[in-house]
């Protein structure tokens, strides 16, 4: 390798970027945008569930078990005029759960006898019924100690305690995982369309007159996107901190290390992409099908890899995000080094070493192809 030519090619490509508008755009506001989007408006964890309440009791004790369901962050009770029509409310979608309090309710309680009340749920949306599900249980102690003033028997008692994430805040899951979809679309995007470019433009003419090496080139092209992709990478992480309140307990030098590897892994990939392709279109519609979907649906962002079939777990194994997410959520929330973390580590430096030697095999010096 040359650095002269490499250093020139660089300078070459930084003037593209440059004269480029969409280039610059996609760099700075795609990520401002994901962020603002995926950081706000995403919220694993269920509230605000519509209920139709049916009170065939009508005393106190049946109002104070709706105050408690409403003073409560996870439901929001509104009344329905019969069975019937608490659940239309169901079939209509106005509501993802239906309460229906006995006539004998507030007498049961009383007597010292059992009181039922009967859930409706839409099991339609499984996500939301797991949860209310699960604050229904939460709650059910709660209401028998205020309501019926007694405390359950429970000879074994689990006490749980969260680590890293005591609060259970989305953000602090959803945000780590965005700087993995970010770069993962942002240096195959941007690289894929370098070499298409000057193909298309008949400015291969002159790199292939150079006497640069293949690998001089491929060097000389990525280290702007590199460059490009950092700076993004401090933007998200800016949001991150200050806007969105996410911490950070592990090593800023470790999470840099990790984020360079991962970048140069993408963008390996999206020059080898550009290489076969040569063609701008098709690079970039190969380019989203090879980094957004992949990224979003099977690197661990939203879905566990360890939840998934066994075709889709091995399978996840080749995918350079499946790996990053393990490395960016782990920097962000736990205090891990480089020793807990070489698995993933070393799995990006493989798949790195891989996909650039790949592409600069595919590389033509000659203008047929």
């Amino acid at each position: 390798m040359n650095p002269v030519r490499i250093l020139a090619i660089a300078k070459k490509e930084v003037f593209h970027i440059m004269r480029d508008p969409f280039t610059l755009s996609l760099a700075v506001m795609l990520p401002l945008i994901l962020v603002l989007i995926f950081g706000l408006a995403i919220e694993l964890n269920v509230s605000n569930i519509p209920i139709a309440v049916f009170d065939n009791d009508k005393t106190s004790a049946s109002r104070q078990l709706i105050d408690i369901m409403g003073s409560s962050k996870f439901f929001l009770p509104y009344y329905a005029s019969s069975p019937k029509d608490a659940v239309h409310e169901l079939d209509a979608g106005r509501a993802k759960a239906a309460l229906i309090i006995d006539h004998s309710f507030q007498k049961n309680i009383s007597s010292g006898k059992q009181s039922p009340v009967q859930v409706l749920l839409d099991a339609s949306d499984s996500s939301t019924v797991i949860s209310t599900i699960g604050y229904l249980n939460t709650m059910q102690d709660i209401i028998n100690k205020r309501i019926a003033g007694k405390t359950p028997d429970k000879k074994i008692e689990i006490k749980t305690r969260f680590l890293y994430n005591p609060e259970l805040n989305s953000r602090w899951f959803i945000v780590p995982g965005l700087i993995v979809i970010i770069l993962s679309i942002l240096s195959v995007i941007l690289t894929a369309l370098t070499v298409a470019r000057e193909w298309e433009n008949g400015s291969m003419e002159l790199l292939l007159s150079t006497p640069a090496e293949p690998f001089d080139i491929i060097i000389g092209k990525l280290a702007p996107y590199i460059a490009l992709c950092l700076l993004s990478v401090f933007f998200v992480y800016l949001m991150a901190r200050l806007l969105l309140g996410v911490p950070f307990a592990g090593s800023h030098f470790l999470f840099l290390g990790g984020c360079i590897l991962f970048i140069s892994t993408c963008l390996a990939l999206g020059l080898l992409i550009s290489v076969v392709t040569r063609d701008q279109r098709t690079a970039m519609q190969i380019s989203l099908v090879a980094s957004l979907l992949p990224s979003i649906l099977l690197s661990g962002f939203i879905f566990p890899v360890q939840s998934m079939p066994a075709f889709f777990r091995a399978l996840t194994t080749i995918l350079p995000a499946r790996w990053f997410m393990i490395i960016c959520r782990n920097c962000f929330l736990k205090n891990m080094d480089l020793i807990s973390l070489r698995a993933p580590f070393l799995a990006l430096f493989i798949m790195t070493l891989v996909l650039a030697n790949i592409a600069a095999k595919k590389f033509k010096k000659d203008l047929e192809p």
